[in-house]
């Protein structure tokens, strides 16, 4: 063993990083023009758009992420990562578009549709900082997972480190006891502890040299063989990944039979059922989740819906297939991928809530913990197998992020400053740039001890550029100015007010007006009593037992329960804040404090009368949601129908390219327009579906049933 990883681990390792720095190398010796680097020449069939579009969307957050909210939240947890799902069907429509653009990246649409360079040059620098953040969420999701991987044992750790960790123990401990029955005393040692928040876990490694140690690797194979390196590197990375996805599971099962009683997947299936309490497996309105209701599921899908399109990512996907039917299968196909092994890792989520739910105190660390305890006794490298599958899911997306940018900084703002250089020149750019790209998300993760926070704040930022995009493609009538007023009024009431005021003024940030948060609500579940119930019922009595007799008359004995039985359990809400990004927390002198930055659209529909500390958190988000996404469009419509429309030829040669299907890469001169309009006497560019346009669309929604219904088949089988 070396740093907790056994010899064949690091064996499995060091052939899967040789192999993607071959491909790196030789597809570096390829490169003759701009293209090549930045779409790899156009030339990816449905195959590899299919995986480019799955290790796009599949990052090392996404198994570790899944496990971890379905670990503290049950099976609802799942929809962390399933928001996406509703909007698929809409890419069978969307990706042909991308294609038929013909252009490098998002950048170059603001600049061919709007006639404007510093339009472009805008979406590169903001497009640039989203991807960071987004692609930080990755590399903390990795390294976190490979410091479970490779914990000391305790006979190895320091003395602080021991004192740290029993400090962590007794958190543990009486986190896990119900609160109700705990001693005053108890009670203060809690929050004094969770204030201290002492680590559990001590690693061989530093967080902060994984993280750049993988940067490295990933800037050298990518910055040599661009798009052609990333695609091929996503076929066998998406192999990978489906292997991650499966692999544990069976692991799983068997350690449950092994300490439950029985054999094979349903006994285990059977066994999660019997010890877990019925609220575990709610996918709706789990107590857990209850803010996690339909209406917000909606709107959070229909935004992400809107805006992903709209992300630099994007177009590399769909712009590089060799024709608009690679693009649409392989993007749809990739997508609905990652949807299936979303799954399968809530499988791993929920059998870890039984077999390590008394063990693990930061869910951040259940995949790496699941690791090593189900597959390093095997003993023959599948814990190599499973990082280096970890670090497949990473870099899949950072080498398309890398090149999304690199090419966005290139064609919109380099050459914007230094033109007419040659090919050679800005393929040198675009790998300095994909490198500065990789170092600012590396350096942006080691700055957050926790960045799930950036990621929500990434997926709503491009409501930014959402109608521009939108109504650019769709509605002739919108013009450079419209874009430009709804761009800048939303990114400056939305994000640059809100951030600056509280810097200026920061007594707002305590203010009571802005720290008001929803009311408390208890709800109220009636389950079937399980063992599990009865043992938990045992240990509530004892710990009232233990409570000092002044402490006793003050509450009730717990009454005991039997096996069959209803059981009443009432959960209180916590109170959520309504203004602040980041929450509201209180400070030594026990004043509210609010973090992050205002939420202006809500702060002043309250100021306006409605009283949202009375509503669910969850629709005050869905309020808020649907102001950000409606806002831009409303803007830019008016805007648009005050002011002068483009030059008609402007818009004539752009619409003619939209209305020109992208079969192959043969000129768009030599090709003949396919496209018939919906409303042709109109300034809406709405095209009329062929069979295919329907088929495959209608096909897509029934795919996303046949997935919402395998959800409820894994939660429901053993029951």
């Amino acid at each position: 063993m070396i740093f907790g990883l056994s010899y064949l681990d690091i064996l499995v390792l060091v052939l899967y990083f040789g192999g993607i720095i071959y491909i790196g190398v030789r597809s570096s010796l390829k490169i003759k023009k701009e293209e090549d680097y930045f779409l790899g020449g156009r030339k990816f069939g449905k195959l590899f758009s299919t995986f480019a579009s799955f290790g796009q969307a599949t990052s090392a957050d996404g198994p570790a992420g899944v496990a971890t909210t379905t670990f503290k939240n049950g099976a609802s947890g799942i929809w962390s990562s399933l928001l996406m799902l509703f909007a698929t069907p809409l890419f069978w429509i969307t990706a042909p578009w991308l294609r038929r653009l013909r252009i490098t990246t998002m950048g170059d649409f603001y600049e061919q549709r709007y006639a404007s360079r510093k339009m472009a040059a805008t979406y590169a620098l903001v497009g640039t900082i989203g991807m960071m953040g987004l692609l930080s969420v990755g590399y903390k999701a990795v390294t976190t997972t490979a410091l479970a991987m490779t914990g000391k044992p305790d006979s190895e750790l320091t003395k602080t480190e021991k004192i740290e960790k029993e400090k962590a123990d007794r958190l543990f401990e009486l986190s896990n006891e119900n609160f109700t029955y705990l001693s005053q005393a108890e009670k203060a040692e809690l929050t004094e502890l969770r204030q201290e928040n002492p680590r559990a876990l001590f690693s061989y490694f530093s967080e902060d040299a994984l993280i750049w140690t993988i940067c490295f690797i990933v800037m050298f194979y990518t910055a040599l063989g661009g798009l052609e390196a990333a695609f091929y590197t996503d076929l066998l990375q998406g192999i990978f990944i489906i292997l991650l996805s499966i692999i544990l599971i069976p692991y799983a099962w068997s350690a449950i039979n092994a300490q439950f009683g029985g054999s094979g997947m349903m006994q285990a299936l059977s066994n999660l059922h019997e010890q877990l309490p019925e609220s575990t497996f709610e996918i709706f309105g789990s107590p857990a989740t209850l803010d996690f209701t339909w209406y917000f599921i909606i709107m959070a899908a229909l935004v992400s819906g809107m805006t992903v399109v709209a992300q630099p990512n994007q177009l590399v996907t769909a712009g590089a297939a060799k024709s608009e039917d690679a693009a649409r299968t392989g993007f749809v196909t990739g997508t609905f991928m990652k949807r299936i092994v979303t799954i399968l890792w809530g499988m791993v989520g929920l059998c870890a809530i039984l077999l390590y739910g008394g063990k693990i105190m930061n869910s951040d660390f259940v995949w790496g913990h699941a690791t090593t305890q189900l597959l390093a006794p095997l003993g023959i490298g599948l814990v190599g197998l499973m990082l280096a599958s970890l670090m497949a899911a990473l870099m899949s997306t950072a080498d398309c992020l890398m090149i999304t940018v690199s090419g966005l900084i290139v064609n919109n703002f380099y050459k914007y400053f230094f033109p007419n250089h040659s090919a050679r020149h800005y393929i040198w750019a675009g790998r300095i740039s994909g490198a500065i790209f990789l170092i600012g998300a590396a350096i942006i993760t080691t700055q957050f001890d926790t960045i799930l926070q950036i990621l929500k704040f990434i997926w709503e930022f491009f409501v930014v550029f959402v109608a521009a995009f939108w109504l650019g493609l769709k509605w002739r009538r919108s013009n450079q100015i419209s874009a430009w007023c709804s761009i800048l009024f939303t990114f400056t009431l939305f994000y640059l007010i809100p951030t600056i005021l509280p810097i200026i003024f920061p007594a707002l940030r305590t203010d009571p007006n802005l720290t008001k948060q929803t009311e408390s609500r208890i709800v109220t579940r009636t389950y079937e009593v399980k063992e599990v119930d009865l043992e938990n019922r045992k240990n509530d009595i004892a710990q009232w037992e233990k409570l000092p007799i002044r402490e006793k008359e003050n509450i009730n004995k717990p009454e005991e329960l039997k096996v069959g039985g209803l059981n009443d359990v009432s959960y209180a809400m916590p109170r959520q804040a309504i203004f602040w990004s980041k929450g509201v927390t209180v400070t030594d002198e026990n004043k509210k404090y609010g973090r992050g930055y205002i939420y202006l659209e809500l702060y002043l529909l309250d100021r306006l009368g409605w009283d949202l500390s009375k509503n669910p958190y969850a629709l005050n988000e869905t309020i808020r949601l649907g102001i950000r996404l409606l806002f831009p469009f409303l803007l830019l419509i008016i805007i648009a129908l005050i002011t002068k429309p483009d030059q008609q030829d402007h818009l004539t040669k752009f619409y003619r390219k939209m209305r020109t299907r992208a079969i192959d890469n043969s000129l768009l001169k030599n090709q003949p327009v396919t496209e018939t309009l919906l409303f042709p006497n109109s300034n809406w560019e709405i095209y009329t579906w062929n069979k295919k346009d329907r088929t495959g669309f209608l096909l897509a929604c029934f795919i996303v049933l046949l997935i919402i219904g395998l959800l409820y088949l894994m939660v429901s089988l053993g029951s």
